[in-house]
């Protein structure tokens, strides 16, 4: 399942409900078959997602999801891979970068992930909030590494692309949703599918970081994948997610938040420029990324 967990700052906004899901998928085409795993999610979350309704959408100030340029957090803990149980980290940063996709102008996050201290993957996120308040992921460029060499970008899916379509990274309101469940994302090129609904709200939990009141809990899932289990993100008002368990599945990745900052200038710069080789790379390595306008720093002072 993906992991995006961006940071620091934030007003809650209004509801724009979400959507229902079905859980299992059918082979036949009678009227009685179970259809398509997220089925239901799927075609309730494109009835949410307008492009015209992003009219300022790299301002992104949603309670339980906000996105500050600079803000990073630093997520660690174990995940179960090939080698066994080892140690896992997550590094997300918000960038003052931009990227249209799509026709939305979107927020880039840069998330660098390790596996016992070897990068495992670099990827660019695109995110979005629309005029209600919801917040959209549009697509994502993952560059994969073995023994820390760069393998490719199998992954990439990109909204409007090989009929990949936006999901919803967090609701206006996540206790109001009806239906309860949504799509994070649809891009049947890649296989990629993640759903999602709220678990529960106004938790408390205590990780290195911080301990944190009205925590809200998102459950995820990938349809039609019980192998796969369901994956538990802890988000704090202000900060974004704080703790990742798992119920069941063969990776049992379980993260707490280390730390939550906000850079330097100078710090921030750095990080402007290796999401930029990222972004440049991925015209060398995806057809379909080559397609997109490349990501824009903030307009010089």
């Amino acid at each position: 399942m993906r992991r995006f967990v961006p940071c620091l700052a934030a007003l809650s906004a209004i509801v724009l409900g979400a959507c229902g899901h079905t859980t299992s998928s059918g082979t036949g085409a009678s009227p009685s078959a179970e259809p398509t795993p997220g089925a239901t999610a799927r075609a309730a979350t494109q009835k949410l997602f307008d492009a015209k309704t992003f009219s300022n959408g790299t301002l992104v100030d949603n309670k339980f999801y906000p996105l500050v340029p600079g803000a990073q957090l630093v997520l660690e803990g174990e995940a179960t891979r090939a080698a066994g149980r080892q140690p896992h980290r997550l590094v997300l940063t918000v960038t003052d970068l931009t990227k249209v996709i799509n026709g939305v102008t979107t927020r880039v996050i840069w998330d660098v992930d390790t596996n016992n201290g070897v990068l495992a993957e670099a990827e660019l996120a695109f995110h979005a909030q629309d005029d209600h308040g919801n917040v959209w992921n549009l697509g994502e460029y993952p560059e994969e590494y073995e023994a820390g060499k760069f393998k490719g970008a199998p992954s990439t899916w990109l909204t409007g692309f090989q009929k990949a379509e936006a999901g919803m990274i967090m609701p206006a309101d996540p206790t109001k949703t009806e239906p309860p469940s949504y799509l994070q994302g649809f891009a049947p090129a890649v296989d990629f599918i993640d759903e999602a609904k709220t678990s529960k709200a106004a938790q408390a939990t205590c990780v290195p970081a911080k301990c944190y009141d009205d925590v809200l809990v998102i459950e995820e899932w990938i349809p039609g994948k019980t192998s796969d289990g369901h994956q538990l993100k802890f988000y704090a008002p202000g900060v974004g997610n704080v703790r990742v368990d798992y119920k069941g599945g063969d990776e049992e990745e379980s993260l707490v938040l280390a730390s939550a900052r906000m850079l330097t200038p100078a710090e921030l710069a750095t990080v402007r420029a290796e999401a930029l080789k990222l972004d440049h790379h991925g015209y060398e390595v995806n057809t379909d990324y080559a397609q997109t306008a490349p990501a824009q720093g903030p307009p010089a002072s």
